[in-house]
C-alpha cells in the first residue's frame, strides 16, 4: 500500500484536516495573526491592518493568511480594495471538540470540566453567521 494516501474520517473531521490546522497554528506570525483575528472578532481586520499591527511586510503577510484560510482557520471578504479577515472560530471549536473527545476515550465524565472550560468562550450563534 506505498504511495496511497488514507484519509481517515474522525467525527466530522478528517484527520487531513486536522494536521492542516496543526500546521498552520505551528509557526510563530500565524499564530499571532490569529490570536489578532480572534480578538478583533466579529469585525475582522483589514489584510495590510494585521501587516501593520505585527510588523511584518505586507507579501509575507498575505503568505500567512494564505496558509490560515486553507487550513480553515481564517475566512476572508472583500470590502471595497481591502480584503477583511476574520478568525474562523467555528472550526477552531470543531477541532477543540474532536480533541477533547477522542483523547477522552469515550469517557465523558474525563472531559466534562475542560469542555465546560471552553463553553464560556464559545462565540454567540448570532456572531457566528456575521
Amino acid at each position: 500500500m506505498q504511495g496511497k494516501r488514507h484519509v481517515y474520517i474522525l467525527g466530522r473531521m478528517e484527520t487531513s484536516q486536522l494536521t492542516a490546522t496543526f500546521a498552520a497554528l505551528a509557526q510563530d506570525t500565524r499564530l499571532e495573526v490569529f490570536r489578532l483575528l480572534v480578538r478583533h472578532e466579529p469585525q475582522g481586520l483589514a489584510a495590510g491592518e494585521i501587516a501593520r499591527q505585527l510588523a511584518v511586510p505586507h507579501n509575507t503577510m498575505s503568505a500567512h493568511l494564505a496558509v490560515l484560510t486553507r487550513a480553515q482557520l481564517a475566512v476572508s471578504r472583500r470590502q471595497g480594495r481591502s480584503i477583511i479577515y476574520r478568525a474562523n472560530l467555528d472550526h477552531m471549536e470543531k477541532t477543540l471538540q474532536f480533541l477533547v473527545r477522542d483523547c477522552c476515550a469515550g469517557h465523558p465524565e474525563v472531559c466534562e470540566p475542560l469542555m465546560n472550560t471552553l463553553a464560556g468562550c464559545a462565540p454567540s450563534e448570532e456572531n457566528r453567521q456575521r
